[in-house]
């Protein structure tokens, strides 16, 4: 029961890259993880740099036609995740 994880692949773009040091990296949670949950397991694995990004960041949940652009933390995080912070200053 308590060690249930899932793994969440995140892919990072724009200074989301900087402030995780990769491009991509897969995250362990405990289902049913929500994108406020994976957001603070960002933030404790990447810190305060991490921090700022996720501020403006918005999400971009799942892959192909039926991915969906949130920044609703009560979304279920799915099995991929791309981080997308504003690009040219936006």
């Amino acid at each position: 029961m308590g060690d249930q994880v899932t793994g969440i692949e995140v892919r990072y773009f724009a200074a989301a890259v900087d402030a995780a040091g990769r491009e991509k990296e897969t995250v362990e949670l405990a289902p049913p993880a929500d994108l406020g949950a994976l957001k603070a397991a960002l933030i404790e694995r990447h810190g305060p740099s991490m921090e700022r990004v996720l501020t403006v960041a918005a999400f971009l949940v799942g892959a192909g036609p039926d991915a969906e652009l949130t920044r609703d933390l009560t979304r279920p995080a799915g099995d991929r995740v791309d981080v997308l912070p504003p690009f040219a200053g936006g």
